[in-house]
């Protein structure tokens, strides 16, 4: 697969696996379940051995943009009549793998995957625009936050606000929307039919991203623009007192509703608990893509 994007490869994996299939992935030396084919089986040793490979090229990927993405010695393993895995696999039986999910399970593993995801659609685009150079400078910065942070866990989510943070400095905010549209077109797609607003919420809730949400819409009755008030609970992009990192926010809005007039701003900050407004068809153009800081209204 040369040339494959992230998308691409994920979209390979998934189309060999099977709902039926008895052999699974994981880490020869932990046991983990590795991303993206965490949760996936397959029909035959040959399809999985094909899936593992793919796998191995997919984190490789990340790892141009993450090179804290662990490195995982990735294995075939196939499940016995009772359940238990075989093949080598002794750390956790393969029921107990299979039936792990990220989001209810380990929802640290379901953060990484998305940033994961987020951050190289992003890239990918910036790499193809002529903002190139800008992936240098926020790797840079990524760098050195990551030298002060112990968890791992914690540096995907540094991983995107290095690379709000560059590109709010870097580029005019009409820039902003222009890769955030584009990079949205590198997510996979969504069925169409549900309220874009209403799903994007939930999907940041569903990777642990914030604990709930809270929609209040609005229309002005004089020039028909649209808002809602929207509040999150414990969002974990923002802790700072001041700013919330809306970039994951605006990508998966941008993936389902592809507006070129969107603007975000902040209410209020009561420590991580946000309430911001999103407005379509803003008077002055779109705002607040990447981040939006209390006390700037």
């Amino acid at each position: 697969m040369v040339g494959a994007t992230l998308d691409d490869i994920r979209r390979c994996i998934e189309s060999l696996a099977s709902d039926s299939g008895s052999y699974y992935l994981v880490c020869a030396r932990t046991g983990e379940r590795p991303v993206p084919a965490t949760g996936l089986s397959f029909e035959s040793r040959t399809t999985a051995r094909a899936a593992a490979r793919a796998t191995e090229q997919y984190r490789g990927a990340l790892r141009q943009y993450d090179p804290h993405v662990p490195y995982y010695d990735v294995i075939v393993c196939s499940r016995a009549a009772d359940g238990t895995a075989v093949d080598g696999e002794s750390s956790a039986t393969a029921a107990d793998l299979e039936t792990r999910s990220p989001a209810d399970h380990d929802p640290n593993r379901s953060v990484v995957d998305f940033c994961h995801t987020v951050a190289g659609a992003v890239f990918e685009t910036i790499d193809d625009s002529s903002h190139a150079a800008l992936e240098d400078t926020i790797m840079d910065t990524y760098f050195e936050t990551a030298e002060t942070i112990d968890d791992p866990d914690e540096l995907c989510l540094r991983l995107l606000e290095s690379t709000a943070v560059e590109l709010e400095d870097s580029l005019e905010p009409a820039a902003q929307r222009d890769v955030l549209l584009a990079a949205a077109q590198r997510l996979p797609a969504r069925p169409s039919g549900d309220d874009p607003l209403e799903a994007t919420l939930s999907r940041l809730e569903s990777v642990a991203l914030l604990e709930s949400y809270a929609i209040e819409p609005t229309v002005d009755l004089d020039t028909g623009t649209r808002s809602w008030a929207v509040t999150l609970e414990d969002y974990v992009l923002g802790r700072s007192a001041d700013r919330a990192v809306t970039l994951p926010m605006v990508l998966e809005l941008f993936r389902r509703f592809p507006s070129r007039d969107l603007a975000v701003a902040a209410a209020s900050s009561p420590d991580s608990n946000w309430r911001i407004d999103v407005t379509t068809a803003p008077a002055d153009g779109p705002s607040g893509l990447l981040s939006v800081s209390w006390g700037e209204r």
